[in-house]
């Protein structure tokens, strides 16, 4: 972890764009992007396809450091090329944009109203790989339902436990405990999660630092106390399933949070644009997440 990238992430102006679709929704990516399941057999040809459409983005002239502070990365694109290097080096080295990986396994089963993270085998090894090829940071995603205390907790415990491994590990994690835009007590969930992150974010030491990744609240600036608190780095937000117009106008209204997008990101691109075409959508959505995430 470079100072330099640290104080880009922590104070610079922009967004993080999330690059790191799995393979259970990057089927769902790739037809967003125009591109059929018939046209692809095997996982082979579907990353191999996937990486042509995240590749095209990093390599955009839009796609730089200037609105971009950061991107997330998959695994397979963390251990691929772009443009003859490692993804990320090129990200940092050519567009200075801090590269950040993706290290969860999935979602576990849904239990008092909340899917925690399938256990992560080999996690050690995966950050010391990130490491040594440049990586800043991680992400990790869990997903709360409903307002159950019990699955809250669960949780945030969990995403904090692993969050203490990943500091130890020389990297700074985003912790994503998503609350789900369709919950019926969404609100409500955001009271208890606002609550569990404030006891653990007060429990870290002096340089432990760790990320937040929030779904956008109902309440606007409800997540101000986290924004302001001395050991989180950075709050950024998800859009989580809104269109790219409805996510940029609830950022606008949350001052401090920035936006860590993917699909509303990648929204109106097609394998069948033309370069001139793809760039100049691209260009557009960097420039509209931009400009919600400077308030």
């Amino acid at each position: 972890m470079s100072q330099a990238q640290r104080e880009k992430v922590s104070a610079a102006a922009g967004f993080i764009a999330a690059l790191d679709q799995s393979g259970g929704s990057t089927p769902k990516a790739l037809l967003q992007y125009g591109v059929e399941e018939s046209e692809y057999e095997g996982e082979t040809q579907m990353f191999d396809l996937i990486h042509q459409m995240r590749s095209r983005i990093m390599t955009s002239p839009a796609f730089t450091g200037d609105k971009v502070l950061g991107a997330i990365l998959f695994e397979q694109t963390m251990d691929r090329d772009v443009e003859g290097q490692g993804t990320a080096s090129y990200l940092w080295n050519e567009r200075q944009v801090v590269p950040f990986l993706k290290v969860d396994k999935g979602l576990a089963d849904e239990s008092d109203g909340a899917q925690v993270m399938k256990p992560i085998p080999g996690l050690d090894d995966l950050l010391a790989r990130a490491r040594d090829k440049g990586v800043f940071g991680t992400k990790m995603r869990s997903v709360i339902k409903t307002a159950d205390p019990a699955g809250v907790k669960a949780v945030v415990d969990q995403q904090f436990a692993i969050g203490h491994q990943i500091v130890e590990a020389g990297l700074v994690p985003i912790i994503e405990p998503e609350v789900d835009i369709h919950s019926p007590s969404k609100a409500e969930a955001e009271e208890l999660l606002r609550a569990a992150l404030i006891e653990h974010a007060d429990g870290l030491e002096a340089g432990q630092e760790v990320m937040l990744k929030l779904t956008l609240p109902v309440e606007a600036n409800f997540y101000q106390d986290l924004i302001g608190h001395e050991r989180i780095l950075r709050v950024v937000a998800l859009s989580g399933g809104y269109s790219r117009d409805e996510a940029n106008r609830r950022l606008f209204e949350n001052n401090g949070m920035i936006a860590s997008f993917s699909r509303a990101l990648a929204e109106g691109l097609s394998a069948q644009q033309s370069d001139d075409e793809f760039n100049e959508t691209i260009g557009a959505s960097i420039d509209a997440i931009y400009t919600a995430s400077c308030t």
